[in-house]
């Protein structure tokens, strides 16, 4: 089974932490100490209900300030899908836990209120998707049980969401109405909401195309490691193990080797320890290359007649993650796939206002959560690509040299 990979984004109070809940509850995706847990924690309940917020919700501090603070994975499966969720915080100031929730999001679930309809924050999480070029969008407009499970309203929200989505370019954008807290349209169809012809939220994930959200063209494969046995029965053996982050490989394919930009040609590929015909994204391999050439681990292999960006000058969109502002001159560890590289900040073009998309100029420091385009100049020359052409192999992070922390994530242009 293929996995998605889905992140729930909304406000304080929109229902994020319960939706998941509810998921997992009603898709018999929760184990029985798990559930004795939960009706021990929900027991002061006045109307004696579950609280299934409690199922993510798992810090302390979370559960006494009723709020998401940390970004909370859950794994669960049904028959067609697994599933890995991120619940990623509302508050602008955990903006830097969203976008490592989004990092590697297939889908994104924005929840709106039905009461509150689109809000500041509402736009923020679209804007961020946007910025992060997510594939899929679908938004949950929950708590419909508190506005009598209106037709009218939801088609208000619809009709105010998709100018929102327009302005930012969002991709593939679908529409349900919930109540997370009741049960409605989560697992199952509701009954209240006839009205309403679509899929569950649980059948739309199931059945969400995620094959667009594979690139198959251009060819990139980062080496992890060289495999060098040198064993009697392995004596000549020499291979570059690493996973097909895009494209395709196999036999007979030309190809060129980053940094040094020496061309080979590909004599077979293993997939599994079993040599195969092709291998693919987003498969572990190993190529074999018919020429000995100097490859090691933080070596990229693509395809000869494939695009691809290769520069020690970068411009990119970083989200900052640091207590410590960055400025410029600011000299980081720049991770890109499996290669590190030594990096400065040369320039900060712009700051970005992830609440309104404004656009500011003339920043000479950059403060944590903050969005910025900056100009980055390497050690040695990377090859990239744009994030919007290749998530893939166009996002890296910078990491501070004396604490080895992550201070940033970063989207090449």
């Amino acid at each position: 089974m293929d996995i998605l990979r889905f992140l729930t984004a909304g406000s304080v109070d929109d229902g994020k932490s319960t939706l998941i809940g509810r998921l997992l509850y009603d898709s018999k995706n929760i184990l029985i100490d798990q559930m004795e847990a939960l009706e021990r924690s929900s027991k002061n309940r006045e109307d004696g209900s579950v609280d299934l917020a409690l199922l993510t919700d798992g810090l302390r501090a979370e559960r006494e300030q009723g709020i998401t603070i940390d970004v909370a994975y859950k794994y669960f499966s049904t028959p067609k899908r697994k599933f890995i969720i991120a619940d990623a915080p509302g508050h602008i100031q955990y903006t830097r836990n969203m976008v490592t929730g989004a990092s590697n999001a297939d889908l994104i679930i924005i929840l709106i209120d039905a009461r509150n309809g689109v809000i500041e924050q509402t736009k923020r999480h679209s804007i961020i998707a946007s910025l992060l070029n997510i594939p899929h969008v679908l938004v949950a407009i929950n708590k419909m049980d508190l506005v009598d499970f209106s037709q009218q309203r939801f088609e208000e929200i619809k009709t105010e969401y998709q100018k929102v989505a327009k302005a930012l370019e969002l991709k593939n954008v679908e529409f349900i109405p919930i109540s997370a807290l009741k049960g409605d349209n989560i697992v199952d169809k509701s009954t209240q909401m006839d009205w309403y012809k679509g899929d569950s939220l649980l059948e739309r994930l199931e059945t969400v195309e995620l094959q667009s959200s594979v690139n198959l063209k251009n060819a990139r494969f980062p080496v992890q490691l060289v495999l060098r046995p040198q064993t009697e029965q392995y004596h000549d053996y020499r291979g570059y193990a690493g996973k097909v982050e895009s494209g395709t490989f196999q036999k007979g394919d030309k190809v060129k080797i980053y940094p040094s930009q020496i061309e080979a040609t590909v004599s077979f590929v293993e997939v599994g320890n079993q040599e195969v015909e092709e291998t693919y994204a987003p498969q572990s391999a190993v190529i074999h290359l018919e020429e000995d050439v100097d490859i090691s681990r933080g070596s990229l292999i693509a395809k000869e007649d494939d695009l691809i960006k290769f520069s020690n000058e970068i411009e990119a969109t970083i989200c900052w993650m640091d207590e410590r502002p960055m400025n410029v001159g600011g000299r980081y560890l720049l991770q890109h796939n499996t290669r590190v590289v030594n990096a400065i900040v040369k320039e900060i073009k712009e700051r970005i206002d992830v609440n309104t998309l404004e656009r500011f100029a003339d920043v000479t420091s950059v403060a944590l959560n903050e969005v910025v385009t900056v100009k980055l100049k390497t050690s040695a020359p990377l090859a990239y690509d744009s994030y919007k052409e290749l998530r893939e192999t166009g996002s890296a992070i910078l990491i501070d040299q004396t604490s080895l922390v992550t201070v940033a994530a970063v989207l090449f242009k």
